[in-house]
């Protein structure tokens, strides 16, 4: 009894900090300049209120801009926008954007550049690339892979979807029955979050987002509750039950993508390769489980059931939080 507690005792330590005081920590910061005349810009800059970036963070601006007029900032939901309009003289490109304080961050951000007459060029920074030259696009390869590489972030930092894959995995036996489960989920929040996106479907995120939470701790239950002689329903119907609940997992990454923003114009692009993304992401999370779960047993075969216990013990806590934080929120 002992081993079992300190096995979930160091598994929540390991979790349960970035998954509550960092959460909005996390999601990537986004910069959109738009040339609406030549040489006048409006620049958007937002941020989580939560996130020290939005706090402390300052715009670098191209040197050849020039503030014009007040910067307005007002609240938005989680968020703090800040609206500027700047005077350039000259093309942007080969001049530096940046943010002050994202080197102490946990995030990224994203941003846009829009120039009248030319292609939008996507521009990713990071805490190690806090700034960036901003060049000629080639437009086709930028928002591909910057919109695959924010999926691929997106399901290992968002914390609730990547437990709905692990659940599936520590549930379900044999690498190709648990792989044509992820791929029903995979096709489920793939229509939900086109859908979402395009605006052909609707749902409101607060209690969405807490019955994906409810989600997780349907199937965290399922795998405590798992015995050899008796399938549960997950365990017959899991692409079923993976599929329905993919669906609302969809809208959940609508949500997220709505934070971050789609380029205009390579909508589908960005869309495609953000989903291509995630699967990627998924595919890790399934690929790193199903060999941690071999390597136990391999080495110590009446180890891995209290870890799959004591694992579905943790995630399901986690997610009772989360329920109840979002029900209240």
């Amino acid at each position: 009894m002992n081993r079992w507690f300190a096995v979930l005792s160091v598994f929540l330590g390991l979790v349960l900090y970035p998954t509550s005081a960092s959460a909005d920590e996390l999601r990537p910061a986004y910069i959109e300049m738009t040339e609406q005349s030549p040489g006048q810009w409006s620049l958007l800059w937002k941020a989580s209120t939560n996130s020290r970036l939005g706090q402390t963070g300052e715009i670098i601006i191209p040197e050849n801009c020039e503030v014009e007029g007040d910067r307005q900032r007002e609240y938005s939901g989680s968020n703090i926008l800040t609206r500027l309009l700047l005077r350039c003289h000259g093309p942007v490109q080969g001049q530096t954007i940046g943010l002050k304080g994202l080197e102490l961050s946990t995030t990224d951000a994203l941003v846009r550049i829009a120039p009248m007459g030319s292609a939008m060029q996507t521009v990713r920074l990071t805490p190690d690339q806090p700034s960036a030259t901003l060049t000629k696009p080639s437009v086709i390869s930028n928002v591909a892979a910057t919109y695959t590489i924010i999926g691929v972030e997106h399901i290992l930092l968002g914390f609730d979807h990547l437990f709905f894959v692990l659940a599936l995995v520590l549930l379900l036996k044999g690498g190709w029955l648990v792989a044509k489960t992820v791929t029903a989920f995979t096709v489920a929040h793939s229509i939900t979050l086109v859908g979402t996106t395009l605006g052909w479907l609707s749902l409101p995120s607060q209690p969405v987002e807490a019955v994906i939470a409810l989600s997780i701790i349907f199937l965290a239950i399922e795998v405590v509750k798992a015995k050899p002689d008796d399938r549960r329903l997950s365990e017959r119907f899991p692409w079923i039950v993976a599929f329905l609940f993919g669906l609302l997992h969809g809208f959940g990454f609508a949500g997220a993508l709505a934070e971050i923003g789609l380029p205009e114009g390579d909508v589908p692009l960005a869309l495609l390769t953000f989903n291509l993304g995630v699967e990627i992401g998924q595919l890790a999370i399934v690929a790193v489980a199903l060999a941690a779960l071999y390597v136990i047993r391999k080495l110590r075969s009446n180890w891995l059931h209290p870890t799959k216990t004591a694992t579905a013990y943790g995630i399901g806590i986690i997610s009772t939080y989360w329920f109840v934080e979002r029900m209240i929120a």
